[in-house]
């Protein structure tokens, strides 16, 4: 006999996957967060040391920022909570320390808005345009719709950050795919606990302290050579 439940669970499942994606058309691929400069100024140098970074990134920033908001913003989101969605959009916003951290936000935002808008998201029309569309709270929007449960939607965002971040770092230092799928095997390892901490955030734990981060991103912007916009 077939089973309803299981059905719609694996089809939230296959929307997950097409969120994580590589091949979703937002352009993530031309972003590196800050690592380019990282890598030109030898603080990332090797696998050893650009698992260091992004490992520190996930858990000082993702996890201690965007996880807790992209719940906030996937329940506004279930509630049709439309001043809790735009609130925590505007504080993620604010958490972008650089011009190019704001712009890529921005960016990956209004992308995957115009793209959900396309798939026939309605809900999406507003953010293709918006000052403060981000890629956590459309990505949240996404899963809210699709019936994606929360916490493997919460995964699934932290997953595909960590995979652009190793993506980067093979072009930048550069590594072997080997070595790429190495640092991911030891985020796996991680990630469980950062996201555990992070969902179990008050509203005002919410916040980062991540200067080298910043202070990279901010040098992006004059940076001579560049393969990525951040």
């Amino acid at each position: 006999m077939l089973d309803m439940h299981s059905d719609i669970s694996n089809v939230a499942l296959l929307r997950l996957l097409q969120l994580t994606s590589p091949a979703l058309p937002v352009g993530a691929y031309a972003y590196s967060g800050g690592l380019e400069y990282v890598v030109a100024k030898s603080w990332v140098c090797d696998e050893t040391s650009a698992l260091e970074w992004i490992g520190g990134v996930l858990e000082n920033s993702v996890c201690q920022v965007d996880v807790p908001i992209f719940l906030r913003v996937f329940t506004a989101w279930k509630q049709q909570d439309a001043v809790q969605v735009e609130y925590w959009s505007r504080y993620y916003h604010a958490t972008r320390e650089s011009f190019e951290l704001q712009s890529e936000s921005r960016h990956l935002g209004q992308a995957i808005a115009r793209l959900l808008f396309d798939l026939g998201i309605a809900e999406a029309a507003a953010w293709r345009q918006h000052s403060y569309s981000n890629f956590a709270s459309v990505f949240a929007l996404a899963a809210c719709c699709w019936n994606i449960n929360i916490k493997l939607a919460v995964y699934g965002y932290v997953w595909a950050w960590c995979e652009n971040q190793v993506a980067a770092s093979i072009k930048l230092i550069p590594l072997g795919q080997t070595g790429g799928q190495r640092i991911l095997s030891r985020l796996i390892t991680k990630i469980p606990s950062f996201i555990a901490h992070g969902m179990t955030l008050d509203d005002d734990q919410i916040g980062l302290l991540c200067p080298g981060l910043a202070m990279a991103s901010a040098a992006h912007e004059t940076q001579y050579t560049r393969l990525f916009r951040s």
